[in-house]
């Protein structure tokens, strides 16, 4: 049921990103469409279930979750530069500097994260104003100097420092790169129903640092080829990380407490938030 409904979600964002990118034109406009393509789609997956779990008009769901499929596929672009953490390899293809150059690579981040707050700005995405300035709002916080960009920021600057980063640390750099995102997408529903965004909140706390802790596995034990990335750059790097400091099995074990903790804070939505509980899990047994 719970890949089934991700493929699904997957190949109507896709749809959608594609409607919403038809009408521009030129290179710029290529490397979007390239940048767009691939990719679980977890977030977006969040988007479309928590909607469902407040009853949100699926018509109307899809704008904000391909919105944060743009926001994110905007941060590989720039993460990728040589600038950054300087990859060759993303989703099994050329990243967008080495496919066309790093002017191409900035500018594409630069149009995907704009299109993405247009698409929650338009009143297609929710009749009234003031829920699509908060989605606005609340994805500004968690894409900028509060959440995404801080992360990214502590990220490149754990890379010169004297010493490796403690736990606590790490966890606060992970909580800005990679849980501010997975945060928004599963408040999302309710930001739209104007519902409790607490459970969901408490959910995606926890599933966005086990998400973060299963990559540090892959990085260790994956295959490149099934992973479509470059690994074991940390390790190469010198750089702490949760397997680092807490060995293989205690990241594992880390990893399927947050699991449970993630599955718990859903109590409240009952036998109807049984796809984002197999999001939980998936998301420590995936292999890419």
């Amino acid at each position: 049921m719970f890949r089934a409904r991700l493929d699904e979600v997957a190949a109507q964002v896709q749809l959608h990103l594609d409607s919403i990118m038809a009408p521009l034109e030129g290179q710029i406009a290529e490397a979007m469409r390239y940048t767009c393509q691939g990719g679980k789609r977890l977030r977006a997956f969040l988007v479309m279930e928590s909607a469902r779990l407040h009853d949100v008009d699926p018509a109307q769901a899809i704008w904000p979750a391909a919105a944060i499929e743009m926001i994110h596929a905007y941060s590989l672009v720039h993460d990728d530069l040589p600038c950054m953490d300087d990859d060759d390899l993303r989703r099994g293809r050329p990243t967008v500097h080495v496919k066309w150059d790093e002017g191409t690579a900035v500018l594409t981040g630069d149009a995907l994260q704009t299109l993405a707050f247009e698409a929650l700005a338009r009143p297609v995405c929710h009749p009234e104003a003031a829920v699509r300035a908060d989605l606005v709002l609340t994805m500004a916080q968690a894409a900028g100097a509060q959440g995404m960009v801080l992360g990214q920021a502590l990220d490149i600057a754990a890379e010169t420092a004297a010493q490796p980063l403690t736990l606590d640390q790490i966890i606060a750099l992970q909580d800005g790169k990679t849980g501010a995102l997975i945060r928004w997408s599963a408040m999302a529903g309710p930001l739209m129903a104007r519902a409790d965004t607490g459970p969901l909140r408490r959910y995606a706390q926890a599933l966005g640092l086990a998400f973060q802790i299963a990559d540090d596995i892959l990085d260790v034990t994956g295959d490149e080829g099934t992973a479509g990335k470059r690994l074991n750059k940390d390790a190469e790097a010198g750089k702490a990380t949760f397997v680092s400091l807490l060995g293989l099995t205690g990241a594992q074990d880390r990893a399927n407490d947050l699991v449970d903790e993630a599955i718990s804070a859903l109590a409240p939505y009952g036998s109807e938030a049984e796809n984002l509980r197999d999001a939980a899990r998936f998301v420590i047994s995936r292999d890419s």
